[in-house]
């Protein structure tokens, strides 16, 4: 996925305007979506959450030396009880915690009142296959069943949207019909150039009933210490 640039891009174009002061990315990988929060005028800091050894080290590799980063090797119950953080994200990274409740009340303690939490996850239950198997993943989310998970822990909700509709067909083929387990690097630079550029747009003005993906964007009341 690293090399699906315009699909990350895509993602970020919708939460950039939450992104701004001090931020934490969780399961920040080699770094890929790391470099472009840093890009963002608004971001001060950035604490990037990797617990996995080789990936970490990719991380320091990529934004290590950039002054306003924190790497950190753990997990987000690592960053303590302080609410400091103005934004948090975590980019198909919920979908691989076993006890997600525990994750997201771990989300709002991070957060100073008012902070936003942007959640992206894979979407719809009936999807999973042999790919969600393979890449360590214990569930697919709907938007109720996020709307109902972020208001347990705290949060209030103030977007849902699915994302990505081809990639419905595309995931469904792979891992429910042939079964797959790891995806092609052609497939995904393939996808990601012929389909990507026109489907982020027409989506920027029709959402789509169901999608590949599901994105949540909440916020801790300003009330909540």
């Amino acid at each position: 996925m690293a090399e699906a640039r315009n699909y990350q891009d895509w993602i970020l174009s919708y939460i950039c305007t939450h992104l701004r002061g001090k931020v934490i990315e969780v399961g920040a990988g080699m770094g890929t979506f790391s470099r472009l929060i840093l890009r963002l005028p608004d971001v001060t800091h950035l604490t990037a959450i990797e617990p996995a050894d080789n990936l970490f080290s990719l991380l320091l590799e990529q934004v290590g030396s950039d002054a306003r980063v924190k790497p950190l090797k753990g997990y987000l119950s690592d960053v303590g009880t302080h609410s400091e953080a103005d934004a948090l994200i975590a980019v198909n990274v919920i979908e691989h915690v076993e006890d997600d409740k525990a994750f997201l009340l771990s989300a709002h303690r991070a957060l100073v009142p008012g902070g936003t939490c942007i959640l992206f996850a894979p979407a719809m239950q009936w999807l999973y296959g042999s790919l969600d198997g393979a890449f360590g993943h214990f569930r697919r989310y709907s938007k109720g069943e996020f709307a109902q998970k972020l208001t347990t822990a705290g949060f209030q909700v103030e977007e849902l949207r699915y994302f990505n509709l081809p990639g419905v067909l595309a995931w469904f083929v792979a891992g429910r019909v042939l079964k797959k387990t790891t995806l092609q690097a052609r497939d995904t630079r393939l996808y990601d150039r012929c389909v990507v550029p026109w489907i982020s747009r027409l989506e920027r003005f029709v959402e789509p009933l169901i999608g590949q993906s599901v994105l949540a964007v909440a916020r801790k009341p300003l009330g909540d210490a």
